[in-house]
């Protein structure tokens, strides 16, 4: 009997589903209403005060919508969840609750997985992204948002900063020093993969990250990294489709047409080589497509 070629071996299986639900990643520092603007937003005509909370609260679904807190990624999460609350409010939310979540066995209260499954939004403050993973990889809170995200077109994850950071595999959780040149000083680890084949890092250009990410899409080609600056933020549908929203840039590093690199001939504490690698500067309302190829798995 002829062997199958890859293309009717394919037909054959069921590919993983394009998520219905919608994510929002924003970049940290988003707006607030809080403060008296800086200089440069003042002199930035794009700014909006609170435009990506006002976003994301727009984007609700439902009578009386309500949106879940998750602070875990903060060691203030009482004062992080207050804060977002306070804000939420203020842009007319009245369901609010919080998933306080600190330690694994907490994420088996049920109560938990009951707002996840009533929430129209979840949202993800910053603080520390591998506090995230660590503590809820693998739980059935988790999961129960995963499988809302992938099937249920009501839901929108939103998450900011580290919260945002997290969304991705791989995921960025730690560099040795801040420019990230020398290979092992980025470290890098499986996120909460609301989000396939995608990187993601914030505060991107205030704090010079670019060749970190450059690192990180070296040793993993097939993914594309987007940085977020700060108050600025992606609206991604099915997984790929991806609009900007907020006062700066997103920085998009796409390494698929990497022609070389050194980075497998190293070792560990030297500079590392990579040419051919794409950069795309994207500002508010412009879209992108991540290129991806067919999943075979879910």
């Amino acid at each position: 009997m002829a062997k199958k070629k890859v293309s009717d071996r394919h037909k054959d299986k069921q590919e993983a589903p394009v998520p219905k639900g919608r994510l929002l990643a924003i970049g940290g520092h988003e707006d607030k209403g809080k403060k008296e603007l800086t200089e440069e937003q003042s002199r930035n005509v794009n700014f909006e005060k609170k435009e990506i909370l006002q976003f994301l609260v727009s984007e609700l679904k439902g009578e009386n919508p309500m949106i879940a807190i998750v602070p875990t990624a903060s060691t203030v999460p009482a004062e992080i969840a207050q804060d977002y609350r306070e804000v939420f409010q203020e842009l007319g939310v009245k369901n609010i609750e919080v998933i306080d979540i600190r330690k694994r066995p907490d994420a088996r209260n049920k109560e938990f997985c009951d707002i996840v499954e009533r929430a129209a939004g979840i949202m993800f403050p910053g603080g520390d992204q591998l506090r995230l993973t660590s503590i809820l990889g693998g739980t059935s809170v988790l999961e129960l948002m995963k499988e809302r995200f992938t099937y249920d077109e009501d839901i929108i994850i939103a998450g900011t900063s580290a919260g945002a950071t997290a969304m991705s595999t791989p995921m960025i959780y730690e560099g040795e020093t801040k420019e990230g040149y020398i290979k092992g000083d980025v470290r890098i680890t499986t996120g909460l993969e609301f989000l396939k084949n995608i990187a993601i890092d914030t505060h991107f250009i205030e704090r010079g990250r670019i060749v970190r990410m450059s690192q990180c899409i070296a040793t993993n080609p097939g993914c594309i990294g987007i940085g977020l600056e700060s108050d600025t933020a992606i609206y991604v549908t099915e997984g790929k489709h991806i609009r900007v929203i907020g006062s700066g840039l997103i920085t998009v590093v796409d390494g698929m047409g990497i022609t070389d690199t050194n980075i497998h001939e190293i070792g560990t504490g030297e500079a590392f080589t990579v040419r051919d690698m794409r950069v795309h500067l994207l500002s508010k309302d412009e879209c992108y497509t991540i290129p991806t190829f067919d999943q075979l798995h879910a």
